[in-house]
């Protein structure tokens, strides 16, 4: 089996546009949580009113300008989240230095970009500017030419914008690259799947390079109406949103919705070392597992978790003694984190374990940079990557206390402050609504 390394990263993030910007105000211990209510009063009626929110202004101050990254004419065949993907994979391919030329290189060089809900506000703002063309009235012509009208609201472009797998069209056909052109979209376990499956590709030889991530842009009051509605969303902190998301807190009560990309470029091996390329860190494992038990609640043990990392691993060729770091998928809700939070446990404390819950070492960046559903994955592998790459853990924002209760949560969670730690192997988590789980395993390049 072909060996999977780690040679370009790019990402979007609510800590600001550039994986640079974003690695170190998350290590400095910035939030990207914002208020969102002053943006009307559809998001004022809300009952959760923050959102990670990425920021708008220049290229240089590391902010939004999709003019600075889009060629003319893209905003308006793109959704918002192919243009994240769009820019993350323009950074991720510049750093890299990754340019095919020759036809073999782009042919074996394939795209594999998803999204859990992606352009949720096309969805909606077409179907009320139809539904505001028709009249129904009882004349017929009178109806008739109302129909006409709602079905002149309909932009040509609403289909392409609104299918996910645009996201990975636009960007194979930017840089004009033949190779494999997918997408996933599982919830938001989207972006670890996509991961875990482009690395697949070029193992089994379907490509050399595979640029792969996910993508998402859905704070709209209508997605927050349905999450709120589903007791999903934090209501507790609308007027200090940087403290609302806090994962493994005992006052944990439900997660901030997020947006933005991230973005790796993956490489076989050999084809990496023959260019002299950087190597980040290498994708040695994948684990897929289902909870086959409720559609959005995890099973209190945190058995479809625990059989994810245990096949990560297994895939990987590693005993469980082997993990120095863990980036949980912990979204800040009270059922989600617990039950993750036994899964490790449960694993790494095993007889091939190390013993003492002390030792093992956990964060969630959601505290951060909120929880960017189809886009988290890839967002998380990448600061996943950096930790091992520079030999520092990224804090979970937040946390005051864990549990609860506290005696379940022993473990380094990271609290508020990175930590400096040379690890060796880590895994990165993701878990999606429909019980579907991810977990990628990285390790240093030896």
């Amino acid at each position: 089996m072909r060996r999977v390394v780690v040679t370009g990263l790019g990402a979007v993030t609510p800590l600001g546009v550039g994986i640079r910007r974003t690695w170190s105000r998350l290590l400095d211990g910035h939030c990207g949580v914002v208020s969102v209510k002053d943006r009307g009063p559809q998001f004022a009626a809300l009952p959760s009113q923050v959102a990670a929110v990425i920021p708008s202004g220049v290229k240089k101050d590391g902010e939004w300008d999709p003019k600075e990254w889009l060629q003319p004419g893209d905003e308006r065949k793109m959704a918002l989240f192919a243009q994240y993907a769009m820019a993350a994979s323009h950074e991720a391919l510049e750093d890299a230095q990754w340019h095919p030329k020759t036809e073999e290189e782009l042919e074996t060089t394939g795209v594999y970009i998803g999204s859990g809900i992606g352009s949720f506000e096309d969805v909606y703002e077409t179907s009320v500017a139809y539904e505001k063309g028709v009249s129904y009235i009882s004349i017929k012509t009178h109806l008739m030419l109302m129909a006409v009208k709602g079905y002149r609201k309909v932009s040509p472009l609403f289909v392409p914008r609104l299918l996910i797998n645009l996201a990975a069209g636009h960007i194979s056909m930017r840089f004009g690259l033949k190779g494999p052109n997918h997408a996933a979209t599982t919830a938001c376990t989207t972006g670890a799947h996509a991961i875990g499956d482009a690395a697949r590709f070029i193992a089994y030889g379907d490509a050399d390079v595979m640029i792969a991530g996910g993508a998402e842009s859905c704070i709209h009051p209508l997605a927050m109406a349905g999450f709120a509605r589903a007791r999903s969303l934090a209501t507790d902190w609308n007027d200090t949103p940087h403290l609302s998301s806090r994962p493994f807190d005992r006052n944990r009560a439900g997660f901030v919705i997020g947006e933005g990309a991230g973005v790796l470029v993956l490489e076989e091996l050999e084809h990496a070392k023959s260019r002299n390329a950087r190597i980040y860190a290498e994708l040695k494992g994948y684990g897929l597992s289902a909870d086959a038990y409720h559609m959005t609640a995890p099973k209190e043990d945190g058995d479809g978790p625990f059989r994810a990392m245990k096949r990560a691993l297994k895939n990987a060729k590693l005993p469980p003694s082997a993990v120095d770091y863990v980036n949980a998928h912990a979204t800040s809700t009270l059922l989600g984190d617990a039950a993750e939070n036994a899964a490790i446990k449960s694993l790494l404390l095993g007889h091939e374990g190390r013993g003492k819950a002390s030792s093992i070492n956990i964060s969630s960046t959601k505290g951060a940079i909120g929880h960017l559903l189809g886009a988290a994955g890839s967002v998380e592998a990448i600061f996943t990557v950096l930790a091992l790459h520079h030999g520092i853990l990224p804090p979970t924002l937040n946390l005051d206390e864990p549990g609860d209760p506290p005696q379940d949560f022993d473990c380094n969670y990271v609290p508020k402050t990175a930590q400096e730690k040379s690890i060796e192997v880590a895994l990165s988590n993701s878990f999606g609504f429909g019980g579907t789980n991810a977990s990628l395993c990285f390790s240093r390049y030896r």
